[in-house]
């Protein structure tokens, strides 16, 4: 049904959707990207050589249209667009913020939306990235949909309310832990293990400890104290007061 996709916007969230496609053997036939920088495109192309260079109005015609746009860049692009989408085409948002509602008044009636909230191990096939599908997409439309966002990691069908708590949660999440857990892989090097030493027992103790923590088996509390030795115990009230009001921050202004 999508022979050719389109990205409106090339930046991290075009490259995390090729980088996991590409991974899975499974690029679309045609990749059509624009964007007003034009080295955005030209890095996205090293990368991904099949995607062309394309107009504004040539990614409005493709089959499925991402807008992968901040939400500020969003309304005045969606009014450029109107019009021009093909009336069997898909669009997809992949911006928080902007309701199905509000893209389908955008795109004057426009009604085959949905959106998507992409996270970064998506790249490797392990996403976890949350859709929203509007009443008015048709089954078939839906069915080619989630199956071209399989090979990205699992995308749960959601209702719209959450999708921005999500983006606080999973599409964020791995800003607020990532640079710690490399942190403390490069602690690991500096302290004598080797580079693949130190990778592997990051990887598994990281695997182990979100299935001991969310797996279901133990309380929370339980299992966070079963090591006897806590060496950030007295900075953990900081970090968590720091979460609490950060995130709260984000999603109030992101739910707003």
């Amino acid at each position: 049904m999508f022979n050719t996709i389109s990205f409106i916007g090339a930046g991290r969230i075009a490259r995390i959707m090729l980088g996991g496609w590409k991974k899975a053997g499974a690029v679309p036939p045609q990749v059509l990207a624009f964007d007003t920088n034009p080295d955005a495109i030209t890095s996205l192309q090293a990368d991904f050589p099949a995607v062309q260079p394309a107009t504004l109005e040539q990614c409005a015609a493709a089959d499925l249209v991402f807008g992968a746009l901040h939400p500020p860049a969003m309304p005045a692009m969606l009014e450029q667009i109107a019009g021009k989408l093909k009336p069997d085409a898909v669009f997809c948002s992949l911006a928080p913020r902007i309701k199905l509602a509000a893209l389908a008044e955008k795109l004057g009636g426009f009604g085959r939306l949905a959106r998507l909230n992409p996270n970064s191990p998506g790249i490797i096939g392990m996403g976890y990235n949350p859709v929203v599908l509007a009443a008015t997409l048709p089954p078939d439309a839906r069915s080619a949909l989630l199956d071209l966002f399989k090979p990205l990691g699992h995308s749960p069908e959601i209702e719209e309310n959450l999708l921005e708590t999500y983006a606080v949660i999973s599409a964020m999440g791995p800003t607020y832990f990532g640079f710690q857990f490399a942190e403390v892989e490069r602690l690991g090097r500096e302290f004598g293990l080797s580079r693949e030493a130190a990778r592997e027992a990051m990887r598994s103790m990281l695997h182990g400890t979100t299935d001991l923590l969310f797996g279901g088996a133990l309380p929370t509390e339980q299992a966070l104290d079963l090591v006897p030795v806590r060496p950030m115990a007295e900075d953990e009230p900081a970090i968590r007061q720091m979460l609490q009001q950060r995130l709260g921050a984000i999603h109030a202004r992101l739910t707003a």
